[in-house]
């Protein structure tokens, strides 16, 4: 299967512009963003089923795990496993894969994050 960015689905969500290549109906083993974090992601959420596996493919910034903060820059990877506690902060180009493929009902909100 081929997925091009003119075909993947484009939105916003707290922060950060994402672009989805396959939805789950496609292809429920996993799913590929691109992410443009200009300035990091404001929200705090967790994901009860899924793996999240982020690549850095520009720039730096700081991802809280559950609390702890881990400094990430280009061709670093972050593997965040479920029921973890994740946001970000910073200026990246991100590549993220998710196994198995989100789900709304899986993701679950803990809180916003202050800009400031």
């Amino acid at each position: 299967m081929k997925f091009t960015l003119k075909d993947s689905e484009s939105f916003e969500k707290h922060g950060i512009k994402l672009n989805v290549y396959a939805s789950n109906k496609e292809m429920p083993e996993a799913n590929t963003c691109l992410i443009d974090c200009k300035e990091g992601h404001f929200e705090e959420f967790y994901d009860k089923k899924s793996t999240y596996i982020y690549y850095i493919l520009e720039g730096k910034g700081t991802f809280y795990l559950n609390g702890k903060s881990t400094e990430v820059k280009a061709t670093d990877v972050i593997v965040v496993k479920p029921n973890t506690k994740i946001y970000y902060i910073g200026k990246m180009k991100i590549l993220l894969t998710v196994t198995p493929a989100w789900k709304e009902e899986n993701e679950v909100h803990t809180r916003f994050i202050s800009k400031n």
